[in-house]
């Protein structure tokens, strides 16, 4: 369970509130045989694959995975932190969290957000008061931005001197120890501190839900004293980690109520000078290449991605980065596409030499993953000879290992077949299964007939799905000697019948939540939404007879143990426990 708060506060916040309302009030839900369904509003769709369950208190997508309760509901769509989503839900019924370590946190990381948002309009005031402003407004004029976009951006100034901000805010060592841990300030190896962003042009960046969590500033001009950097980013702060936020995506958010593509550019400048030719729906990373997080947000954003990358090497480079992060995301309802853009040029500089228009038809051009990522494989082999296209497929078949099995991985292997020239039956012989497919969840649709699975796992997806079945288990053996049994899973089972022991009024919701943050946590939310082809009444006999032979299968392994020693050393108990097997 994450953070401090008491996991029995958790498990009676959810009994009390319901993760249909929750998800209602966000996204209506329209009724479906028992449970609810709507379009995801994780990724995009035409057909409902949504589903919340008011008997379970969870929602799942079929579509793209998307689970968990009323918490993680909170989480993923509101963008709030774990203590924050219990604060949340816990006011709607007027519960009060109880004080621990990990109230601190959350009105500690808010104080921080206040702060920075304070920092922003001290930065716009500057812009607009300051006697060295001119300057600024002059560069902003020369690369073509307007007022509108300027205020839209929240874009202030950081005048030259060494302690604007620290005098401003720096007040008292309280103070100064919070500007400290919002990345404002510096310290040099004399231990002098001093503002970190100085005689820059200052880019507030803001979270997905429009909060300040650091901030972007640029140099007037590339010539720079003593070798420092063009771009200087915020730190990782507690607030702000480089590898989650993008710039740029909550204005575009703002401004297009429903996205249908985003621009990944490089720099805040790209985003702000698209965004002045209207073109409202690009975003960068900060300083870093795109990550897996990064593309997890996109893709349920939009479904049109458009990598747009300087041509030259780098660019290239930083390109296929993004491609191999993308891997084991490939195979959703959405298209990832790269755009590359003449050497020495980028979105800035295009869109204000050709228009709005030419550039996004430059963007129709761009190129479909497949097409990028074999582009880029087949440039390092001679594919004319037959030495050149077995040296292909063993290049590639890394990288394939990491493709989600679907359609889509079959048709990578179907082109790579065609382009090595080799039949696809031979050439599947040699690749080894992918990754995703070792730990892919069960079927949605039930296509596994539940006699193929374990009777552990059956056991386990019974209690997570029906848990008020666990009262009725007198007749089902010894939990202790089962849990004897070498089995990965066992302790997760044990530890079911524990809790519902002990708590024989938790729900499937709160029985997920005890998994947060665990090595098991997407094990339990796929088994919490696993198909089973029983019902009504067979349920509990099968969970007891699965229960039963668990007992005899650590019965087995208890006799071969006892009978592996040497007799001379058993002790009389363990004589009379080999007598007593049967």
């Amino acid at each position: 369970m994450a953070g401090q708060i008491p996991s029995q506060f958790i498990d009676e916040l959810l009994s009390r509130i319901d993760v249909v309302d929750i998800v209602d009030a966000r996204v209506p839900l329209k009724k479906s045989g028992k449970n609810l369904s709507a379009c995801c509003p994780f990724h995009n769709e035409k057909t409902p694959s949504f589903t919340v369950s008011r008997e379970k208190q969870f929602y799942h997508c079929f579509g793209c995975g998307a689970h968990g309760s009323a918490i993680s509901f909170l989480m993923e769509y509101d963008q709030l932190s774990f203590p924050e989503s219990i604060h949340e839900l816990a006011d709607s019924v007027g519960m009060k969290v109880p004080t621990t370590h990990s109230a601190a946190p959350v009105q500690n990381q808010q104080s921080l957000y206040d702060l920075l948002g304070k920092v922003s309009q001290y930065y716009v005031h500057q812009l607009q008061n300051h006697a060295q402003k001119g300057d600024f407004n002059q560069y902003i004029q020369q690369r073509g931005l307007s007022t509108e976009i300027v205020e839209r951006f929240q874009i202030g100034m950081a005048p030259d001197g060494w302690d604007n901000v620290l005098r401003t805010f720096g007040g008292d060592p309280a103070s100064q120890a919070q500007l400290d841990k919002t990345g404002m300030l510096s310290h040099n190896d004399s231990g002098k501190t001093y503002d970190r962003f100085r005689n820059r042009l200052m880019f507030p960046i803001h979270d997905r839900r429009g909060r300040i969590v650091g901030f972007g500033g640029r140099v007037l001009d590339d010539s720079l004293e003593g070798g420092g950097p063009k771009y200087l980013n915020s730190p990782e702060t507690p607030i702000f980690h480089k590898s989650n936020e993008l710039y740029g995506l909550y204005h575009a958010r703002q401004q297009n109520r429903k996205l249908t593509q985003i621009i990944i550019v490089e720099g805040y400048m790209d985003v702000v000078a698209l965004a002045e030719q209207g073109i409202n729906h690009a975003v960068a990373t900060l300083g870093t290449a795109t990550t897996p997080d990064h593309l997890r947000q996109l893709i349920r954003t939009a479904p049109d991605i458009v990598f747009c990358f300087d041509g030259d090497r780098a660019g290239r480079e930083a390109a296929w980065r993004a491609a191999e992060n993308a891997l084991p995301l490939l195979g959703g309802n959405y298209q990832l596409r790269f755009l590359f853009l003449p050497d020495g040029e980028d979105p800035d500089s295009m869109v204000r030499q050709e228009g709005a228009d030419a550039f996004l038809a430059r963007v129709d051009t761009a190129l479909p993953f497949s097409d990028f990522f074999f582009n880029t494989l087949e440039s390092r082999v001679d594919c004319n000879s037959l030495d050149g296209r077995a040296r292909l497929i063993e290049i590639t078949k890394p990288y394939l290992q990491h493709v989600p099995a679907s359609s889509y991985r079959d048709m990578l292997e179907q082109r790579l077949a065609d382009t090595a020239k080799t039949n696809l039956t031979q050439l599947k012989s040699r690749l080894t299964p992918p990754l995703a497919a070792q730990t892919r969840a069960p079927s949605p649709m039930g296509q596994k007939k539940n006699q193929t699975l374990s009777p552990l796992r059956i056991a386990i997806t019974i209690l997570l799905q029906h848990p008020d079945l666990a009262s009725q288990l007198e007749q089902a053996g010894e939990p202790l000697l089962i849990a004897t049994l070498e089995r990965p899973g066992i302790a997760v089972l044990i530890a079911l019948l524990e809790s519902l022991a002990t708590s024989p009024q938790l729900n499937t919701a709160a029985l997920v939540e005890r998994w947060r943050d665990t090595p098991s946590e997407q094990h339990i939310h796929h088994l919490a939404y696993a198909s089973l082809s029983f019902a009504g009444e067979e349920l509990l006999g099968e969970l007891i007879g699965c229960l039963n032979q668990l007992q005899q299968q650590a019965k087995q392994q208890r006799h071969g143990l006892l009978s592996d020693k040497p007799f001379n050393t058993l002790t009389d108990a363990e004589k009379q426990e080999l007598k007593d097997f049967k």
